[in-house]
């Protein structure tokens, strides 16, 4: 590993584990690849609320339309066999569709530009309202015309995912489930993935949990329900490790994670390939994916002109992995950039934590509590804070001993003696 990767590492699950403290979340799973080898697989909180079951990096998690891109490698493996085009309609692989349905082509399924409706008339069983629908009940749904013409824009269809693992069962006979297992996910080496439930007998299961505000706590959801025809869209059965070493060696599959869509209406610049979200963050181009089903909020990306994959799994229907995956970019990219060292600790007053971190000639003053942990950091040299806002400190002096630090006039502690002094202090009002 490069010499400021290992700091990096350290860093980044410190910051996650705080994050996860602060945002009050069940658990969350990091996992980091460098070069496809996995460097960093830790596990924060529990798997079960209710239980109060640790969470481990080998737990199991929902993660959703992950699937999608295990679905779309699986479609290029048929589409290099010759056993199918993408410029094929997908009406020659399934019947019942409605005729201008019918007509998308299996790479505008894969591009979510078929104009398809989304899920269909009722999508109660992502609210855990109905069970997961059947082939015969998305066909049904897909009987009627599509919401858009067909090639005009992108939008997101988990029912054209479906529609894809029905044309997987239609070209090679077999089972979606049975084929992919074999097909992708064995030659890929991953050992914790399946296509969808039930896990084999004790197998550790992260269950997923509801917000607090409704009920006013976490209550848990089971998490252990069969996604049957939206399997291709959203059944995958993952752990963060094995997520990270299946999309690394997506790489060189340029027509796989090339962008094809830009979303029209959305605040971020994003893009979707075949089964591949892309974007661009701070310089640093990724593509991956991102999942949500009830009770987890997962995401993945793979940063290929560093050789860095990252994925981050939350079983909360609130979690905040796409931010917490964009927060351990930026980390990385801070210590990839400025010669990140490993940091100096953690220190606390009423107000809050801050991390001194050194990097090249300096130490920055990191908030953990922020998404990205460095934006508009004060920087220190030489005993003086160098630069800062102007809402701040600059110019000032800093004292740094081994019970306390002295920003200016601001005075940090550890943890434990902050909390005795709030307690000591408000416990009584």
């Amino acid at each position: 590993m490069p010499s400021w990767l290992a700091p990096a590492l350290e860093y980044l699950a410190s910051w996650l584990e705080f994050q996860r403290r602060a945002y009050q979340q069940p658990g969350c799973v990091v996992a980091v690849a460098y070069r496809g080898r996995v460097v960093l697989d830790e596990a924060f909180g529990y798997a079960d609320l209710g239980k109060r079951t640790a969470l481990t990096p080998r737990h199991r998690f929902r993660v959703a339309s992950h699937s999608k891109s295990f679905t779309a490698a699986g479609i290029l493996k048929l589409r290099d066999q010759r056993k199918l085009k993408l410029d094929d309609s997908i009406g020659r692989y399934v019947d019942g569709l409605h005729p201008a349905a019918g007509r998308a082509t299996i790479e505008q399924l894969l591009t979510h530009s078929a104009g398809l409706a989304r899920d269909g008339r009722d999508s109660g069983q992502f609210q855990d309202r109905r069970p997961f629908l059947s082939k015969e009940e998305v066909l049904a749904d897909l009987k009627a015309p599509p919401i858009l013409r067909r090639g005009t824009r992108f939008k997101y269809s988990n029912h054209g995912y479906a529609l894809l693992g029905m044309a997987i069962e239609a070209v090679t006979g077999e089972p979606y489930r049975d084929w992919i297992a074999r097909e992708i996910v064995a030659p890929a080496g991953l050992k914790e993935t399946i296509p969808d439930m039930p896990l084999p007998r004790g197998t550790p299961f992260a269950r997923g949990h509801t917000g607090r505000m409704l009920a006013g706590k976490p209550l848990v959801i089971p998490g252990d329900f069969d996604t049957r025809a939206i399997g291709p869209a959203g059944g995958f059965v993952s752990t963060a490790a094995d997520l990270v070493r299946f999309f690394w060696q997506l790489r060189n599959r340029r027509d796989m994670i090339r962008p094809r869509w830009r979303d029209p209406h959305s605040s971020i610049e994003r893009y979707y390939g075949l089964g591949i979200i892309s974007g661009t963050l701070d310089g640093w181009r990724w593509y991956g994916h991102s999942g949500g089903l009830q009770g987890y909020i997962t995401r993945t990306v793979v940063i290929p002109r560093h050789e860095l994959a990252i994925s981050i799994l939350t079983n909360s229907i609130i979690g905040p992995a796409h931010a917490w995956v964009d927060g351990a970019m930026h980390i990385l990219r801070t210590f990839k950039v400025r010669g990140g060292r490993r940091w100096r600790g953690r220190w606390w007053n009423i107000w809050g934590a801050i991390d001194l971190v050194p990097v090249r000639g300096r130490v920055l003053v990191a908030s953990p509590g922020f998404f990205n942990p460095f934006v508009d950091a004060s920087e220190i040299k030489g005993g003086r804070i160098v630069l800062a806002g102007g809402y701040v400190n600059h110019g000032e002096r800093v004292r740094l001993g081994k019970k306390e630090v002295w920003l200016g006039a601001g005075r940090f502690l550890p943890e434990a003696v902050v909390a005795r002094e709030i307690k000591r202090r408000y416990g009584s009002s």
